[in-house]
């Protein structure tokens, strides 16, 4: 009850189930459609494949019976089993590669990215609409608002004149002028910069020019990219070295070096923008926050360690000088990701993925649920299904062979793992054959069916929404109803909003 609570209380979540509930017979032909070409497939296979497991060994691996040639068919349509489902046949007959070919490209190939084009296609539509109606209900409120103002029914009030008399040379604001202003108000704002501090003496003045200059940051960038070049030409000449035979002063001596320069470019930055100046920027609250991260680091590393080289006991240390030095590296490697605002490609690829981010949470709400739900049903047919067997010989690329013993529905965590791996559809096919051999050959509706929804539904509808994301990148940034159809939504016209207040239960105008 709660996660239903969740869903109807979050109007965009609301959304895309209305959606999928408006649009679901089109989708369904479709899924139809490639139902029912599995299920012709699976019919020519077993007339045309022999059926002697000593000529074909396929025949008894995959297509043994119907629902063993359908399940094997429906993942070779998400081609997680090619060619391994061939290549016996193949084997016997070349000729036998011509209907799996022929499957793959009518199935995979065409089939389900029409599927795709179809979703897409469909979720934008409705997503057009969905805001198109929205803007028409924001156009309507202010035109009642403006109509109930000028209708002749509101009882008039005595003003005293001289307050009368205090606006008469202020004008007045039409509708246009109105709406206008509301629409400034919805933009986003943009963020000033606090001032440069101001400092007397020429040479602060020139000193502050200098430290402010983009071509600092440029510089910074050159040496952090210096810095990882270094670490990485470290760690190749010291890979074919025992831990016992690295120098690993040398690679912390380096470090220290470059994290002095991060510390000095921290300080100046400071001296030329102030501090309130300084911290307005993300890429410097980024960079200071490693920066003294990686200076704690060093002095704590100096002081359990005492540079220069002594000898040392690695046993006298909860950890060792190796992996103090491995998390400095980790540090700097991810501190070089400042260098991403300044290309421009990439600048453009993180943006995606901030609106990705921000423009997901209905998308992820609703997973969430649906993975909850899977994710129970399956504990509570699957929990302890599945037990390790002694040592034993098992067939290669099953479910035993491949030691996925940790994926399996006896709690909670391993069960979204597992049906992750699922959607994932990367050798999904061990799930199923384990589970229908464990428990029934019914469990594999389960698991086509968690297919469906998350591989084939989500994830088509996940593409579609990094695909309006990414149109919606050159447009104007405002509210993700709105400015993901910016330039389709139309301005609805006098008449149509004169139509809508007639036509609305609650207002009684007079015209």
């Amino acid at each position: 009850m709660t996660n239903l609570h969740v869903i109807n209380t979050e109007f965009i979540m609301r959304k895309y189930l209305k959606e999928r509930h408006c649009h679901h017979s089109s989708v369904n032909e479709m899924t139809a459609n490639c139902g029912f070409g599995v299920g012709v497939g699976s019919s020519l296979h077993v007339c045309v494949c022999a059926q002697d497991p000593k000529k074909n060994g396929e025949w008894e691996l995959h297509f043994r019976n119907l629902p063993s040639s359908l399940t094997s068919l429906l993942v070779l349509l998400t081609t997680a089993n090619n060619p391994d489902v061939m290549i016996p046949a193949y084997s016997l007959n070349r000729g036998y590669a011509i209907f799996f070919v022929a499957f793959s490209v009518i199935g995979t190939y065409c089939l389900m990215n029409l599927l795709t084009a179809i979703i897409y296609n469909q979720f934008r539509g409705y997503l057009l609409m969905s805001v198109q109606t929205s803007f028409l209900r924001r156009r309507l409120g202010i035109r009642a608002a403006f109509q109930v103002l000028t209708s002749s029914n509101i009882t008039s009030c005595i003003v005293p004149l001289q307050v009368a008399q205090q606006y008469e040379d202020v004008g007045f604001m039409d509708r246009e002028q109105f709406t206008k202003i509301f629409d400034e108000l919805d933009k986003d704002c943009i963020k000033e910069h606090p001032p440069l501090p101001q400092y007397s003496s020429p040479t602060l003045q020139r000193l502050q020019l200098i430290f402010s200059h983009y071509y600092l940051i440029l510089f910074g960038n050159a040496v952090a990219l210096a810095n990882v070049v270094c670490i990485c030409t470290v760690l190749v000449l010291n890979s074919e070295k025992s831990t016992e035979e690295r120098d690993n002063f040398v690679l912390e001596i380096i470090n220290l070096c470059f994290i002095l320069y991060y510390l000095f470019e921290m300080c100046v930055k400071i001296f030329a923008f102030g501090w309130q100046g300084y911290l307005s920027y993300r890429n410097n609250i980024f960079d200071g926050f490693l920066t003294v991260l990686l200076l704690a680091l060093q002095i704590t590393i100096f002081i359990t360690y005492r540079l220069p080289y002594s000898q040392w006991e690695p046993s006298t240390h909860s950890v060792s000088l190796w992996e103090m030095i491995r998390l400095v590296n980790l540090l700097i490697v991810f501190r070089f990701l400042r260098i991403i605002p300044d290309i421009k490609l990439m600048a453009l690829v993180a943006s995606t993925l901030l609106d990705l981010v921000k423009n997901l949470r209905a998308f992820a709400g609703i997973l969430v649920v649906v993975y909850y739900v899977f994710a129970v049903f399956g504990i509570w047919l699957f929990e302890g299904a599945i037990k390790p067997p002694p040592e034993s010989s098992v067939a290669c690329g099953t479910y035993e062979q491949l030691e996925y013993w940790p994926n399996n529905f006896d709690d909670f965590g391993a069960a979204i793992i597992l049906l992750y791996d699922v959607m994932i559809v990367n050798n999904w096919q061990a799930f199923i054959d384990a589970y229908s051999r464990y428990t029934t050959e019914w469990s594999k509706i389960y698991f086509v069916c968690w297919w469906l929804i998350s591989s084939v539904m989500w994830v088509n509808l996940f593409v579609a929404l990094i695909l309006e994301v990414r149109d919606s990148l050159d447009r104007c940034r405002t509210r993700f109803e709105l400015h993901l159809h910016q330039k389709e939504v139309q301005e609805p016209t006098e008449e149509e909003l004169v139509c809508q207040l007639h036509q609305h239960p609650h207002l009684q105008l007079q015209w």
